[in-house]
């Protein structure tokens, strides 16, 4: 369970363990003759992909990045992706409660994100985290509710709506501060409303980039996923994201990777996105 320092903030990777995706899905109109050299696929062209949470410590608050896919899928979505489940017993290990939980932040509502955000209480959905606030995208909130046929298999309602019809979950316009130190800021491209946590303390950076950049094979600029819904916005944000990051030295936090979470990147002298490790 990797622990960081930030400033005077600490960061917890936890993890809700891994599950594993269609190698082609993943990385889009990539060939699998590149891609395979960066992941290796299994016999049924899946690759194994993580479910990273960051939980971070500010000394006045405990704030919770993601909540992977939780216990809920349905019996089909959890033959074809697993349901590993892991979440709660890795904030455990940490020594945390769902009760010390302050906030949640939800980059976006595809379930493989915000499966922990609520839990089956006898017939009631409730909050895992019940003191907690949630945040999500109002525009993220509202895609979803309209259930598309290219991507509403990626929305659960039972994820998001009773948390917004009890009044836990705070439905944002753009980007803004969360609590001292912590922000959203929009990046377009995977959907179009999924935000960034910006973590900043102390003179120091770091950045939940969610599914701009799921992982650190996906850091050359053309390497969208097949779930992209505006993969050319994916590759302007990713040249937005680039711009600031590696002159300021940000910290870079992967959604998806299955190692190390974090890295900080680097540009070569041809131009080519590499992560250093912390």
């Amino acid at each position: 369970m990797p622990v960081l320092t930030l400033g005077d903030f600490e960061l917890i990777a936890v993890s809700d363990g891994t599950y594993h995706l269609d190698g082609g899905a993943f990385f889009g109109v990539v060939p699998k003759v590149m891609w395979e050299k960066k992941i290796r696929p299994d016999e049924k062209n899946r690759v194994l992909t993580g479910l990273n949470s960051i939980v971070i410590r500010t000394g006045e608050q405990t704030v919770l990045i993601e909540t992977g896919i939780g216990n809920k899928l349905p019996e089909k979505m959890a033959e074809i992706y697993g349901q590993p489940a892991r979440l709660l017993d890795d904030l455990s290990a940490a020594g945390i409660s769902p009760p010390d939980i302050d906030v949640v932040i939800n980059t976006h509502l595809h379930f493989d994100h915000c499966g922990w955000n609520t839990i089956q209480q006898g017939e009631k959905i409730v909050a895992t985290f019940p003191k907690a606030t949630y945040y999500v995208q109002r525009g993220e909130w509202e895609h979803a509710r309209q259930q598309h046929e290219r991507d509403r298999i990626s929305y659960l309602s039972p994820n998001y709506d009773p948390l917004v019809e009890s009044g836990k979950m705070r439905l944002l316009q753009g980007d803004q501060e969360i609590v001292p130190g912590i922000s959203v800021k929009v990046f377009p491209g995977h959907t179009r409303d999924m935000q960034a946590v910006i973590i900043q303390s102390a003179g120091k950076t770091a950045c939940y980039i969610s599914d701009l950049i799921p992982t650190t094979a996906h850091l050359d600029l053309p390497w969208t996923t097949g779930f992209d819904l505006f993969p050319l916005e994916t590759i302007d944000n990713r040249k937005r994201y680039y711009a600031q990051a590696i002159p300021e030295n940000w910290l870079t936090i992967f959604t998806h990777e299955t190692g190390v979470p974090w890295a900080y990147l680097e540009k070569n002298e041809k131009g080519r996105i590499s992560p250093r490790p912390t």
